[in-house]
C-alpha cells in the first residue's frame, strides 16, 4: 500500500472556540481524538506508513500520535515552519519522507472508500494523479467537478458551473514528480496542482458511491459522530 500524507496544519478557525487550545485533529469525537479514528481507519485499509504535515499546535499532534506503533503504522512528521506554504507547498516540503507515489488526505476527513481499489485504479491509469469524486449534487458542500464518461471534464472551486454535480471527495493520489516541479518554499494549494494535471491530461478519476464525513464544521462533527456511533466507533 502506498504511503499517506495527512494535511493537518490548518488553524481550524471555523471550529473556534473548540480549537483555541487544541488542533482540529485532536477534537474529541465519541470520546476519542478524531485522529485516533482516522488512524484506525487507515490501518484497517492496509496503510503502513503515514506522514503528518503539521503547523498549528503540531507538537500536540506528535505528542499524541508518537511513532504510530500502536496502530501498526510508521508515522513521521513534517512541520511547515513560520511561512504558510499552502497544501501543495506543505507536501513539497515533505517529499523526502514519501516515496515515488502517495495518497493525500485532509486531516479532518473520514473517508470509507477502499484505499486498495483507489490505488489499483491509479497504478493502472499510468497518470500522474488521481482524484476521487462523489456525486454530491450540492448536498454536503458546493459541487466543483464535472464528471462524465468516467473522466473528469472540469474541476474548479471558484468558477463553478451547473454541469458540476460531483465534488472532490478528498482522497488524492500523486506521483511525487508533480510536486517536485514546485520550487522549494513555493506557496501553492493542492487544488491548483489538480487543475494543472487535468489540463495536461494526466488526471485519473475514481468515483465513490458513499458520502464523505468531515469535522471541519460543527454540523460535520455531528454527522461524523452519528455515523461512527452507528458503526460502534
Amino acid at each position: 500500500m502506498l504511503p499517506v500524507i495527512i494535511l493537518a496544519g490548518g488553524l481550524a478557525t471555523r471550529l473556534r472556540p473548540i480549537t483555541e487550545t487544541i488542533p482540529k485533529a485532536l477534537v474529541e469525537i465519541n470520546g476519542r481524538p478524531f485522529l485516533d479514528h482516522q488512524m484506525r481507519l487507515l490501518a484497517a485499509n492496509g496503510v503502513r506508513r503515514a506522514v503528518l504535515s503539521v503547523a498549528y499546535r503540531g507538537e500536540m499532534i506528535e505528542e499524541f500520535l508518537g511513532n504510530g506503533a500502536r496502530y501498526g503504522v510508521e508515522v513521521s512528521y513534517s512541520y511547515d515552519g513560520d511561512k504558510y506554504l499552502g497544501t501543495a507547498g506543505a507536501i513539497r516540503k515533505a517529499l523526502h519522507l514519501l516515496g515515488e507515489a502517495f495518497f493525500t488526505l485532509y486531516g479532518d476527513s473520514y473517508l470509507t472508500v477502499p484505499f486498495a481499489a483507489v490505488e489499483e485504479t491509479f497504478l493502472a491509469s499510468g497518470k500522474e494523479a488521481l482524484m476521487t469524486v462523489y456525486r454530491n449534487e450540492g448536498l454536503f458542500d458546493t459541487s466543483n467537478v464535472e464528471f462524465a464518461g468516467a473522466r473528469i471534464v472540469a474541476y474548479d472551486k471558484k468558477a463553478r458551473t451547473a454541469a458540476m454535480r460531483h465534488i472532490d471527495y478528498g482522497l488524492g493520489v500523486f506521483q511525487a514528480r508533480v510536486f517536485s516541479r514546485l520550487a522549494e518554499g513555493e506557496v501553492c494549494d493542492l487544488a491548483t496542482l489538480f487543475q494543472d494535471v487535468l489540463r495536461r491530461g494526466e488526471l485519473a478519476a475514481f468515483e465513490v458511491r458513499e458520502r464523505f464525513y468531515e469535522i471541519g464544521t460543527v454540523e460535520g462533527i455531528r454527522d461524523t459522530e452519528a455515523f461512527l456511533t452507528e458503526r460502534g466507533l
